[in-house]
């Protein structure tokens, strides 16, 4: 079930342990803009979160194996996770709401509810939490912050020149696209280009300082093209 909000989809992990509930959301939410994964039960809610890059959790307070407010407090305690919750559930008191967001949970919804609003409060949560990293650019195990021009793989600094500061940033912001060599070189120099292929001297030097200090390369050469930045050759 995939769609698009904007220019990536939005990847939700729905836990509900009601199969019914689940196929009703699925249902609904697979006609606008989200990847969808589901866990019936807390532990296997636990081990999906742990290990994919989830955009927004809907949480059912009563679980199997381990139950909402619990899973939410591991998630904020003990994984340091701090992706948007969206808490669902039929108690609907004053004192069950502050129990949930002292939990961690950032939205609540009281069964039963329209999908509509389930929808509305997605994108809220998305929107909200998105905005925190627009500065933020990530390509598998690198990164670089657009606004501190601090760059790091695999958790090492790498040090980087003005000049190949802006090559990497334009190709992360494009990435996995292919940038061709025109728009890399009118980035560069506008319409002054220097004599000899002075862009490929700087991709060298770029590729020193993001690949060759490690195992796989990120940075790809499309020849007679240009070049793009990703996990995958």
């Amino acid at each position: 079930m995939v769609q698009k909000l904007g220019a990536a989809p939005v990847r939700v992990l729905i836990v509900e342990d009601n199969r019914d509930i689940c196929a009703n959301i699925a249902a609904y939410l697979e006609k606008h803009s989200y990847i969808l994964d589901f866990a019936y039960d807390g532990i296997s809610a636990m081990h999906l979160a742990l290990t994919n890059p989830f955009d927004v959790i809907v949480l059912d307070l009563m679980l199997p194996g381990m139950d909402g407010l619990s899973f939410c407090k591991k998630l904020r305690a003990d994984a340091n996770i701090d992706k948007p919750v969206l808490m669902l559930t039929a108690r609907d008191t004053l004192d069950d709401k502050l129990k949930g967001f002292e939990a961690g949970a950032d939205d609540y919804l009281v069964k039963p509810f329209a999908l509509q609003e389930l929808h509305a409060r997605l994108q809220a949560l998305y929107k909200r939490s998105h905005g925190k990293t627009d500065n933020l650019l990530t390509v598998g195990e690198l990164t670089l912050n657009k606004s501190t021009l601090q760059v790091y793989r695999a958790g090492l600094r790498v040090d980087l020149n003005p000049t190949c500061m802006k090559l990497l940033q334009r190709l992360m912001e494009e990435a996995p696209a292919v940038v061709d060599r025109e728009a890399l070189e009118t980035l560069l120099w506008a319409d002054e280009l220097p004599d000899g292929d002075a862009l490929r001297s700087h991709m060298y030097k770029l590729r020193q300082a993001i690949d060759r200090p490690f195992d796989s390369p990120l940075i790809h050469t499309v020849h007679r093209i240009g070049y793009r930045i990703a996990e995958d050759a």
